[in-house]
């Protein structure tokens, strides 16, 4: 699979010398960047495809170690697997990422703000995950301010039936496990996973300030999606999931003197779909839930506490598009409705309180081939809230190929965040909030030499104002603007028949409003982060993967540099057995002030198919 990963100035140098004039080979196809499929090399969007392969070459189980990797994407994890962990793109945090699974939205609308929690998510049963960079409103309505990460679980390609199990076990007593089943007939196809993670984890506040509790964590995640055809055109499909997790943390205090704080969630999905055809029109209709319920508990020095979550998300999709000659119109509309409740009691009495509301969008996009060398992408949207009114967002996006192996890509576009249930409704919140709003705009060009190697550089820009902060005592809005800039480079290229050499470079430059030191946009993430990858072939069946990752210039933190390593062996019948070094050279770091990260460690596995 021809993948979208990244490179530095030393990459293009390596790769200079096979600048052989052949063509482009990046047909990957891409399903999030707009309304319909795309290929790679003509969308405008900048885009990064994580394939099986890319999953299965470092085997790592936390699916945020293979992100940390990707160009623009920063980690803010607090503790082991299990512990709230959220990330960045481009400097810009999570809950201005919209995140999907099976085209299910789990953002979490019952926290302060809507977004998705990556501490518990493993790559177990992920076949696929898209990440797109700048501001995605104009398809995605609220939220996808920074960008989309779309994951995607796997149908069977061909005829027949198919198996695969997987399973691991290492340090910090971790044991997991995945099974995957899969049947296909023609166009009817089914596919579900099962997976479970057991681990003892370390201690989420910092053992190198004196904490020694462990903090384990248990989950436990079936996913299962298919689709029929019916014939006349029509076809059926459905996804979902759910998830049960536990897990122990250490409070916002940091220090883990109470050893009693556990964590518990429940998350369910469904969605369902049905496509058909109108004379020369095609539809598709959908409609999806989410609801997710948690609960933390632990004590405070009056008494034992907790805090009860329940967060739910419904909402209603119709798309219609229609061909003309080398132009593509979409158009349709949407309903979304989110709820949310809390109830609290931190030893002295337990308060409640809760809130909903409702968006309703209509959205239109036009796709075109103007010449046999450039696509232009044009979207637009309008979205009416219950609570602010309306909102429009627009984006512009464009590839030109300016020959065989060269693409000029740029877009441009606005976006908005919602104020969440929390901020609107909570004891802190503010009714009058308005969304926050952005413009994003990058322009990036790509050069591929042969059919082994390409290099490619972005330059990315976002800002945002009205941004919504806790000051005082309640969350208001921030005179100012917000704004990240920068620059990644990327590239790949064969070092040899056996070795290839990959690489990311992202700098990132920011200006801040004043802020409260616990808004998300003063992550500590880095103005340097530089992500080199060597994968090499040992033999005819062993063949290794060594990652290392450096991040530089933190606001409030030191520099770090880890070095993953995974062993491959190939033994035969569609078996391997894998062994995985994690942070190679014991570095010592924080991703989170305060909170800790993993010392040296091993995890042994075995995956099979049949």
């Amino acid at each position: 699979m021809r993948k979208t990963l990244t490179a530095l100035g030393t990459v293009l140098a390596a790769a200079a010398p096979a600048a052989a004039q052949e063509p482009f080979v990046l047909d990957e196809i891409v399903f999030a960047a707009n309304l319909g499929e795309i290929e790679a090399s003509r969308t405008g969007t900048s885009v990064t495809v994580l394939g099986e392969e890319d999953l299965d070459r470092t085997s790592e189980s936390r699916l945020t170690d293979l992100l940390a990797r990707q160009p623009g994407i920063g980690i803010r994890s607090q503790g082991p697997l299990g512990t709230q962990t959220g990330i960045t793109v481009r400097g810009v945090s999570q809950n201005y990422v919209k995140v999907l699974f099976d085209g299910i939205d789990i953002s979490d609308p019952s926290g302060p703000q809507v977004a998705y929690d990556f501490g518990r998510l493993t790559s177990f049963g992920l076949d696929r995950v898209e990440i797109l960079r700048g501001s995605q409103s104009a398809v995605y309505g609220s939220q996808a301010v920074a960008g989309v990460v779309n994951l995607q679980t796997a149908l069977p390609r061909e005829d027949g039936t198919t198996h695969a199990v997987e399973v691991e076990a290492g340090s910090y007593g971790t044991f997991s496990g995945n099974f995957s089943y899969g049947v296909r007939k023609g166009d009817d196809a089914l596919g579900f996973n099962l997976s479970h993670v057991k681990t003892d984890g370390y201690s989420a506040a910092n053992e190198a300030d004196g904490n020694t509790e462990a903090d384990g964590y248990e989950a436990t995640r079936l996913s299962v999606k298919g689709e029929t055809a019916l014939g006349e055109g029509v076809t059926l499909g459905f996804s979902g999931f759910v998830e049960r997790s536990k897990g122990d943390y250490d409070e916002f205090s940091i220090a883990d003197g109470s050893p009693d704080e556990v964590s518990e969630a429940t998350a369910r999905g469904l969605r369902g779909f049905v496509r058909f055809e109108t004379g020369r029109v095609e539809h598709e209709v959908a409609a999806s839930a989410f609801t997710i319920d948690r609960t933390l508990s632990g004590s405070t020095g009056f008494g034992a506490s907790s805090q009860d979550y329940e967060g739910g998300r419904q909402s209603l999709d119709w798309t219609a598009s229609v061909a003309a000659g080398q132009a593509q119109l979409s158009f349709g509309a949407d309903i979304t409705w989110e709820n949310y409740d809390q109830v609290s009691d931190f030893g002295f009495g337990a308060s409640a309180n809760g809130g909903s509301s409702r968006t309703l969008g209509a959205y239109a996009e036009w796709e075109a081939a103007l010449s046999d060398t450039f696509d232009l992408t044009l979207s637009a949207r309008a979205d009416e809230h219950s609570e602010f009114g309306t909102f429009l967002t627009g984006r512009a996006a464009a590839a030109w190929r300016i020959s065989s192996d060269v693409i000029l890509r740029g877009a441009v576009g606005t976006g908005f965040r919602a104020p969440s249930g929390y901020e609107l409704f909570g004891p802190y919140g503010d009714p009058s909030l308005t969304p926050e709003e952005s413009v994003s705009a990058d322009l990036g060009i790509e050069k591929q030499f042969g059919q082994d190697a390409f290099a490619r550089a972005t330059m990315f820009w976002i800002e945002t104002d009205n941004l919504i902060d806790y000051i005082g005592g309640s969350y208001t809005q921030v005179a100012g603007t917000t704004r990240r800039q920068g620059l990644e480079l990327e590239g790949e290229t064969a070092i040899s028949d056996s070795v290839r050499l990959t690489g990311a470079y992202t700098y990132t430059d920011s200006q801040n409003p004043s802020l409260s030191s616990g808004n998300t946009w003063n992550s500590g993430f880095g103005r340097h982060q530089l992500a080199l990858g060597l994968d090499a072939d040992l033999s005819d069946r062993l063949t290794a993967s060594w990652g290392l990752l450096h991040v530089a210039d933190r606001p409030t933190l030191d520099d770090y540099t880890t070095v993953n390593a995974t062993f491959t062996y190939d033994l035969g019948n569609a078996t391997e057995a894998y062994m995985r070094v994690q942070n190679l050279t014991d570095e010592q770091y924080e991703l989170v002030d305060g909170y800790g990260t993993s010392d040296r460690a091993f995890y042994v596995g075995l995956r099979a198919s049949f």
